[in-house]
């Protein structure tokens, strides 16, 4: 048994609980597509419990390394999953039917100016959420451990 094993899942009658079941039950064949995008799972360590807690993420690519947005959308705080890679970078992603481990890290300004319209052409809300909070939403890039 791996340390991400067993995680946590978003809580019972919410739409990315039920996302979740989906895409785990049938190996993401349904649910790696939501709503006409691609998405992830990503499974990050509570900073505070230390248990394994996963989340469904739209995604983009930027070469070998996966693309995410910490929108919350447009929430004035981060998501929980950012802070959480914030205190250990170490993660586990899921894509269709391939899980593997990753390393997170915060994209610097540089490769979010490059990233934004990337990740924007993908799902354009994000522009409406960061204009909806004053905090700077970050990217997260993803690399294979």
């Amino acid at each position: 048994m791996t340390d991400f094993d067993n995680p946590l899942d978003p809580p019972v009658g919410t739409w990315q609980r039920e996302h979740v079941e989906r895409y785990v039950a049938s190996g993401g064949a349904d649910g790696h597509i939501w709503n006409g995008v691609p998405t992830l799972l990503l499974t990050t360590r509570g900073r505070r419990t230390g248990r394994p807690r996963r989340t469904p993420l739209i995604y983009g690519r930027d070469g070998d390394d996966y693309v995410v947005v910490a929108s919350a959308g447009g929430s004035p705080t981060h998501p929980a999953w950012y802070h959480n890679l914030s205190a250990d970078p170490r993660v586990r992603v899921q894509v269709g039917a391939e899980v593997f481990d990753a390393v997170a890290r915060t994209a610097s300004a540089e490769e979010k100016a490059r990233l934004w319209p990337v990740m924007t052409a993908i799902w354009p809300a994000y522009d409406e959420y960061q204009a909806k909070t004053s905090r700077d939403i970050p990217i997260v890039i993803l690399s294979r451990a």
